[in-house]
């Protein structure tokens, strides 16, 4: 039997001619990652241990991103330990206030992973890098601590789910709501500890922000990682970025999934998750009306240029409703001053958007946007637990940038056709 796109990156970095569904392996990896929240942990667990060195400094990652700038004398000391971590055992990517992003968006814009590559990081969504062919998985901050001293995780060689993308988005529909649709349509657990792998004609119509927003969200329906095949889209991508020397792994003929779904981006249409969990996936044809009092355009999920094209297209010219606040976050710093050499953040702040430095902020309930009592966002994120972004009696709809930027607009959770 042959093997699937993860098995083969797995197999290889374990130094296997072959893996199967199950296998308990121990890999080299070629990124280990954390952020703000969870690398001060990892920090403490490697002291803990003894260790007093990095495996290769210029195979960690460490990006301020989750409650930076800092809102509080605690953020600020994790912020302080990361920084002295880095400087006395040099790692060299340390991401800062000034030349940080949401870290999911500024590994792939630096180059920092490439198609093949095995990439662990102590934050759930860390599977963004299956969008460029990688296998990346989220760990937790002891996996990352020894993951920094050996170079080494093991793994448990997750099953699959195969993908089969087929047919052209229609205008004003983004990765957004494919990967809503699909969790929508498989649940939550739907693809508990597999391989979510995404192939097929269809994916020469997504862009590289299609992918990362849709490899970013494959946790969300419990997949172990997301990863979609290496094509002209992505090698477009990396040729830029990427120095070092990688290797395209494909799917064999004969790989084994256990199941197969055919999605078809054609019949996709505008998709919002409703509270409170992602899977609760409605199209607008199945509900009416619903005030909101606060959007959110950014995060790991939809933060970049494409996104904030989307959405200024529709607030051009409009202005956000009475009583809704409109936030607006640039994943990067590069995508901020792209966004503002386009005119893009002219256009948001006419519209009396507020435009954030990069930081995760409110998408955790973090800070720049938290929600009182009652409360009703529509946000761009990934997350809509209760209390995700702020009380526990608000509430949080998932939706594309084009969605998010209709319901400000018109202060009610709208298709972007409603306001163009």
């Amino acid at each position: 039997m042959g093997m699937t796109m993860t098995q083969k990156v797995l197999a290889a970095h374990a130094g296997l001619d072959s893996v199967k569904a199950g296998d308990l392996i121990m890999a080299n990896l070629d990124m280990v990652l954390g952020n703000d929240i969870t690398s001060p942990v990892a920090i403490n667990e490697f002291n803990k241990a003894g260790f007093d060195s990095v495996f290769d400094g210029s195979k960690i990652s460490m990006v301020m991103d989750h409650f930076a700038p800092n809102k509080d004398i605690k953020a600020a000391t994790q912020c302080k330990q990361c920084r002295d971590f880095c400087g006395e055992l040099g790692v060299k990517n340390f991401f800062d206030v000034g030349d940080m992003g949401v870290e999911h968006a500024i590994l792939p814009e630096k180059g920092l992973v490439a198609p093949g590559d095995l990439v662990i990081g102590a934050d759930s969504h860390t599977c963004t890098y299956g969008a460029l062919g990688a296998f990346s998985t989220g760990v937790g901050s002891t996996d990352m601590a020894a993951g920094m001293a050996t170079g080494k995780a093991w793994f448990k060689v997750p099953p699959a789910l195969k993908f089969n993308i087929t047919g052209k988005l229609n205008k004003w529909v983004s990765g957004k709501d494919v990967i809503l649709h699909i969790i929508g349509m498989i649940g939550v657990d739907g693809a508990l500890y597999k391989s979510m792998e995404f192939s097929g004609e269809g994916l020469k119509n997504l862009t590289m922000e299609d992918r990362l927003c849709m490899a970013n969200m494959a946790i969300e329906a419990g997949a172990k990682n997301g990863i979609f095949a290496v094509d002209e889209v992505t090698l477009d991508f990396v040729k830029d970025k990427v120095s070092k020397e990688f290797k395209v792994y494909e799917a064999d003929a004969d790989a084994e999934y256990e199941k197969v779904y055919d999605i078809d981006l054609s019949q996709i249409k505008p998709t919002v998750s409703f509270p409170h969990l992602p899977e609760n996936a409605k199209t607008f044809d199945e509900f009416g009306d619903i005030k909101i009092d606060q959007v959110v355009i950014g995060s790991c999920t939809n933060g970049r240029i494409e996104d904030l094209r989307a959405a200024a297209e529709i607030l051009k010219g409009k202005t956000v409703a009475d009583g809704v606040r409109c936030i607006v976050i640039p994943a990067t710093q590069k995508i901020y001053l792209q966004a503002m050499e386009e005119g893009l953040l002219k256009i948001f702040i006419d519209a009396r958007c507020a435009v954030s430095t990069p930081t995760c902020g409110p998408c955790l309930g973090g800070h720049m946007g938290i929600l009182a009592k009652g409360e009703r966002a529509v946000a761009t994120t990934n997350r809509n637990f209760v209390g995700r972004m702020g009380h526990p009696e608000s509430e949080v709809y998932l939706a594309s940038p084009a969605v998010a930027a209709a319901s400000a607009v018109t202060g009610k959770i709208s298709q972007p056709t409603e306001v163009m």
